[in-house]
C-alpha cells in the first residue's frame, strides 16, 4: 500500500490499466466511482513461459509448473481528507482441485477405466467433471512488483 496525492489520481489509474495489460491481464471491471480495477483470472506462467511476467520469483515459476493455479488482481484507489490517495493492490491466488481422475494419459483418453468391457470405440477425451479452485491466499511477490510499477511509471 502506497499514498500519493490524490492530485495526479487519473495518470496513476492509466499507469495502473498498463502495468496489468503489460502483464498479461484482462480487465474485468473497472470503477473510477468506486476506485477499483479488477481483473480476470489468468492462468499461471510455467517455466517454459519466460516471457509472461505474472509468475515472480522461481518459487512460483516453479509451482505454476507442477499445478495449475490462476491469479486475479485488484487494484484499489482511495482518496482521504487529507488531500493523499492510498493505492493498494491485492493479487488472490488459487490452486485447481480435479474432482475425480484426469484420464489423460494414453490408455485412459481411449478408453474409459469404470465400465468392464464396452464395444463403443469412442474416445473419452479430458476429466471426468468440472474443475474446482481452491483460495490459496494472496501472492505478495507479485503484489510488491505491481505496486513498485504502478508508482514508478514504467
Amino acid at each position: 500500500m502506497i499514498q500519493v496525492s490524490a492530485d495526479c489520481r487519473d495518470s496513476l489509474w492509466e499507469q495502473a490499466v498498463v502495468v496489468l495489460h503489460r502483464r498479461h491481464f484482462q480487465v474485468a471491471r473497472e470503477s473510477k466511482l468506486e476506485g477499483v480495477i479488477e481483473t480476470h483470472y489468468r492462468g499461471g506462467s510455467n517455466m517454459l513461459e519466460p516471457w509472461h511476467h505474472d509468475s515472480v520469483g522461481l518459487e512460483n515459476r516453479l509451482e505454476s509448473t507442477l499445478q495449475s493455479i490462476r491469479r486475479r488482481v485488484i487494484v484499489s484507489m482511495q482518496s482521504s481528507s487529507t488531500g493523499l490517495m492510498t493505492v493498494s493492490v491485492r493479487v488472490d491466488k488459487e490452486i485447481e482441485d480435479l474432482p475425480g481422475l484426469a484420464a489423460n494419459y494414453e490408455g485412459g483418453a481411449t478408453f474409459q477405466e469404470s465400465q468392464p468391457l464396452n464395444r463403443d470405440l469412442d474416445q473419452v477425451v479430458g476429466q471426468s467433471g468440472p474443475s474446482r479452485w481452491l483460495s490459496i491466499g494472496r501472492d505478495p511477490l507479485l503484489e510488491r512488483e505491481l505496486l513498485r510499477q504502478i508508482q514508478s511509471g514504467r
